[in-house]
């Protein structure tokens, strides 16, 4: 047969590499600013960094954030912050919407159609 043919031919790869591998004989490790940084510069020093940097809040205990407690955020009361205002054409709550924005409220038959898995739509 011709199978057996192809078979012994041997097994060619479908990847062609240029040529053999080859280390670099020099790789500058030297810290560098990431291309797409604001400012194209390192910082100073880490706790420099570290002074500026947010996560999910500011990162260092300072004297402004009574909340952080310990260095993590939630140590302290939110209230403790004081009030937090929403800027203009922004809202924390669907509630606060324009009504045609609100929640809708279920019908019996919304209700009735959920709870019996869409059956009772077709009984």
């Amino acid at each position: 047969m011709h199978a057996t043919k192809v078979l012994q031919q041997g097994r060619q790869p479908l990847i062609r590499f240029l040529g053999k591998r080859t280390i670099p004989s020099k790789v500058d490790h030297t810290p560098q600013a990431h291309p797409a940084s604001p400012t194209h510069a390192l910082p100073e020093s880490f706790a420099s960094y570290r002074q500026k940097a947010q996560q999910h809040g500011p990162l260092n205990p300072g004297q402004s954030f009574p909340s952080i407690v310990g260095g993590h955020v939630g140590g302290a009361p939110g209230a403790s912050l004081g009030r937090v205002e929403a800027s203009k054409g922004e809202f924390f709550d669907r509630s606060e919407l324009p009504a045609r924005f609100q929640r809708l409220s279920w019908t019996a038959a919304e209700i009735e159609a959920i709870e019996s898995g869409g059956a009772s739509l077709h009984a």
